[in-house]
């Protein structure tokens, strides 16, 4: 390709550590009337795939199921310059297992309130998996820009 588009990607670290530090992000899913289905959510990584954790009945989970091509992204800046992003194009699956789902309601817990909880707070966040799964989105292409290394230019 060449050109802006290589200058403003983000090499793997980069991606990884944007991820790591973003707060949400939005999944767009195919509706059953043709229509794209965003949402924003919170989100943790694992082994390169995100995982959003949401009730079992939502209207995401039901497109996933119908049709597991997602898009997702998580950006962050306000003027040119300093806009950055992430979008991953990828399968989506559903995860059920209980002992999964909990673990993910941890890690949200830790990333988004931080820690360590007091006693029976574990129990009450593990808690919150009842009527809940997992989306974990496969990556299958990532797309990176980082309009900070254009030197104010466009």
């Amino acid at each position: 390709m060449g050109g802006k588009r290589d200058q403003i990607r983000m090499t793997d670290e980069e991606i990884r550590d944007f991820l790591e530090q973003s707060k949400t992000m939005i999944i767009i899913s195919n509706g059953k009337d043709g229509y794209p289905h965003a949402m924003p959510m919170w989100f943790v990584m694992r082994d390169g795939c995100a995982l959003l954790s949401t009730f079992a009945k939502s209207q995401k989970v039901l497109n996933v199921r119908r049709d597991p091509r997602v898009t997702a992204l998580a950006e962050s800046g306000v003027e040119y310059d300093k806009l950055k992003g992430i979008m991953i194009r990828g399968k989506a699956e559903i995860v059920e297992d209980r002992s999964f789902v909990e673990d993910v309601q941890l890690a949200f817990a830790h990333k988004y309130v931080g820690g360590p909880f007091p006693g029976g707070a574990e129990e009450i966040i593990r808690a919150r998996a009842n009527k809940r799964v997992v989306v974990r989105i496969i990556p299958e292409k990532v797309i990176s820009w980082d309009h900070s290394r254009l030197g104010g230019g466009y």
